[in-house]
């Protein structure tokens, strides 16, 4: 009985203890927003939590903003979860849109808007539609541009690569 009650105790511990695995692309169910301001109406982003805040973005003219690409699927039941954050749908990842990391994504303020991806390995760039948040508080690192698959193959790239260092710019 002992012994029972130890590795009860035991495991607790270790599920208390583990880092959550969620794969976060956006949660629109979250309770309250550790980056926001406390009232929640302004949508002013906290940049003191560094979950919070994704480098600053430059512009075409001095070369973009240095990110790492990921691929993200925006359909139903794929591996991007929930529907986008700034419509509330799903995807087709024969559209050429984007996910950006929590302070690049800006409260929402990039919704819609296109921005300019050019990869450092080919030097294509493309055009896409900013329509979802990476979110950074939970498992999305604060430089990442989250791309459907048309993106990687507008750019000359594969998708099984996984990640790859690109910039980008407000289009």
């Amino acid at each position: 009985m002992a012994s029972t009650k130890l590795a009860f105790l035991a495991a607790v511990v270790l599920l208390l203890l583990s880092p959550p695995r969620a794969v976060a692309r956006h949660h629109h169910h979250e309770p309250e927003d550790p980056c926001r301001d406390g009232d929640g109406a302004s949508g002013l982003l906290r940049h003191k939590d560094p979950r919070c805040s994704s480098p600053a973005v430059s512009s075409p003219k001095r070369g973009g903003t240095r990110a790492v690409m990921t691929v993200n699927g925006f359909e139903k039941g794929e591996d991007g979860g929930s529907p986008a954050a700034c419509d509330g749908h799903f995807h087709s990842n024969r559209d050429m849109i984007v996910a950006l990391s929590t302070g690049w994504f800006a409260g929402g303020r990039r919704c819609h808007r296109p921005i300019r991806i050019t990869s450092v390995r080919t030097g294509r760039s493309v055009v896409a539609r900013v329509v979802d948040e990476c979110d950074s508080r939970h498992g999305c690192r604060n430089n990442v541009v989250d791309t459907s698959r048309a993106v990687w193959d507008a750019l000359g790239l594969d998708t099984d690569v996984g990640v790859v260092p690109v910039t980008w710019s407000d289009a």
